[in-house]
């Protein structure tokens, strides 16, 4: 069965998304059902973007395997990983998904922790005496 996979990170979260065309919006994330997986409905409609903006919600069906991270940053995995694999899937909607900005890599990551500082920019508090 012919397929679009796409990879889509986010923080630590790593999601390879694979979209079956003639489907009818179902989604798979790590076996188990969307809502099953992602408790906040906040997450769900994050991720779902990319299939509203294009109006493809019910055009496929969507297997998902995401690790790392948490919650919030494996949403971000999968929208990016779903909005790739639309643009495998059909070229032309790169404008639509360029102007909702689901292409783009949200690159910011944690911060390492210093030596000598509580965290990663937090000094221990100044004593005079």
């Amino acid at each position: 069965m012919e397929y679009y996979e796409a990879v889509g990170r986010r923080k630590a979260a790593t999601a390879r998304v694979r979209l079956f065309p003639a489907g009818d919006g179902t989604i798979i994330v790590n076996d188990r059902s969307l809502e099953e997986y992602f408790v906040r409905s906040v997450d769900i409609a994050h991720l779902k973007e990319p299939l509203k903006a294009t109006a493809m919600e019910n055009r496929f069906n969507i297997s998902v395997k995401v690790k790392g991270g948490g919650m919030s940053g494996q949403a971000g995995a999968i929208r990016l990983g779903i909005a790739r694999a639309l643009l495998k899937a059909d070229p032309d909607l790169r404008p639509i998904l360029r102007k909702g900005g689901f292409l783009t890599r949200d690159a910011r990551v944690k911060e390492r922790k210093k030596p000598g500082l509580k965290r990663a920019r937090k000094a221990p508090q100044y004593t005079k005496r």
